[in-house]
């Protein structure tokens, strides 16, 4: 089995039984099962992320 791909902060993840998910990079799975991987890629590229990512701390802080 190949490595995740990430699209869009959620990783794209081939199934054992040959279908593919969209699952968070903690795991959960979000979205699927899908027939492809492109079905699935062109899913998570517009699913907006529900909680965004941590700011950042130190000097360079927004």
């Amino acid at each position: 089995m190949s490595a995740a791909k990430s699209v869009n902060g959620y990783l794209i993840n081939k199934k054992k039984d040959g279908q593919w998910s969209i699952d968070s990079a903690a795991g959960e799975q979000i979205a699927g099962p899908f027939p492809t991987e492109a079905m699935a890629v062109e899913v998570a590229a517009v699913l907006e992320l529900e909680h965004p990512e941590p700011k950042r701390r130190g000097k360079d802080k927004n």
